[in-house]
């Protein structure tokens, strides 16, 4: 019986992609998956059938890659990070409910974790993450989760802060979480975390620069007890160190 791997390739080094990932694609005959994604592996896509997409295409590749299970081959759809968060896990099980195919979920890292490794050791506690696009989330459900976090005093990592079509979203978040942080919480920007060219700003929340933010970026705002030292955060844990 063919299978399905629903695979997290990680952020987009080669260094941060698991053995499992790497596997799941070498014994897949079909691979499926965005295209600007898909340039980080394509030196293992040779003599595969490869289908992609652009912005907007989950469900056609979600469609596509059940279909080619169906018919018999082992397929991979491939998500970075991982594909159980904000990926291609969730679509995937949502559109096969009635269909009777093996599917694995490959986990990968994070760009939460990627980050949070450049940055130090900023989510060592109870940490939460918010995406700010209002695609498929309308905005005032992602303010209420903001608002809950913050008044919660969560470590809080942002996926998603900024676009074209909504520039001042990551203004709007920081507003809300001013009411319940200190401007002197950390915060740690990273730019194309686990990719060539990756960039670290560790900043306050009072001083956060929003011209150094992309969609590309990732931002871990700290707790009460972040602090920054040596050019890194650091949330304790509670070791009576």
């Amino acid at each position: 019986m063919a299978k399905l791997y629903v695979v997290g390739i990680g952020p987009g080094g080669r260094g941060d992609m698991t053995l499992k990932a790497l596997e799941a694609i070498k014994k897949s005959e079909v691979i499926v998956g965005y295209k600007p994604y898909m340039e980080y592996v394509k030196d293992l896509l040779q003599d595969k059938e490869v289908f992609l997409t652009g912005m907007g295409g989950e469900l056609e590749r979600c469609r596509f890659a059940i279909e080619r299970v169906k018919q018999g081959k082992n397929t991979s759809i491939i998500s970075t990070g991982d594909a159980g968060l904000y990926g291609m896990a969730g679509p995937i099980f949502e559109l096969s409910e009635d269909e009777d195919i093996d599917i694995e979920i490959v986990p990968g890292v994070t760009a939460a974790f990627s980050a949070a490794g450049e940055l130090g050791a900023p989510i060592m506690h109870d940490f939460c993450s918010i995406s700010l696009s209002d695609v498929l989330t309308p905005w005032a459900i992602i303010e209420k989760r903001i608002e809950t976090a913050s008044s919660a005093d969560f470590v809080i990592v942002i996926y998603n802060p900024k676009s074209k079509g909504r520039p001042r979203h990551i203004q709007k978040a920081v507003e809300i979480i001013r009411k319940y942080k200190s401007p002197l919480t950390p915060v740690g920007i990273v730019q194309n975390s686990g990719r060539a060219g990756a960039k670290k700003i560790v900043t306050k929340l009072k001083d956060i620069d929003y011209d150094l933010i992309d969609m590309n970026s990732v931002v871990i705002i700290g707790n009460s007890g972040t602090y920054i030292k040596h050019g890194f955060m650091v949330t304790p844990r509670g070791y009576n160190i």
